[in-house]
């Protein structure tokens, strides 16, 4: 499906606290990523069926990662077929791409822009 929600970001200045806010907040499993030169943890915020999807419908997990530009905001993700080709209709309908389609190895790929009104969004690809 073009276009759907299916991931969230939350920056954060302290992940430490962040996650811990989020934990006994909202009751979040933070889940640290091991990626060099990252600081980003998924986190649950429903249960997962066998393949780690939301198994409650209209749910979705996200992710908390250290707030640096352009990472400024909580971010929408949207999944689409093909980033290459959202991003160029992002473009020419007035948006501008941050950063262009990136490999997340067998999960897929990302891809971040900012829409007419200047929001940062982002783009996943099976």
């Amino acid at each position: 499906m073009n276009g759907r929600v299916v991931h969230f970001e939350v920056p954060a200045k302290n992940m430490k606290r962040a996650k811990a806010f989020y934990s006994k907040v909202f009751g979040w499993k933070a889940n640290d990523l091991k990626m060099p030169g990252t600081d980003y943890s998924l986190v649950s915020t429903t249960e997962v069926d066998k393949d780690g999807r939301p198994s409650a419908p209209g749910s979705i997990n996200g992710g908390l990662m250290k707030m640096t530009k352009p990472f400024t905001g909580p971010v929408v993700t949207l999944q689409v077929d093909d980033i290459v080709a959202a991003l160029k209709a992002v473009e020419k309908n007035g948006g501008e791409t941050v950063t262009k389609k990136t490999s997340m190895g067998e999960w897929g790929s990302f891809g971040y822009f900012r829409d007419s009104e200047g929001n940062l969004m982002g783009l996943f690809q099976t």
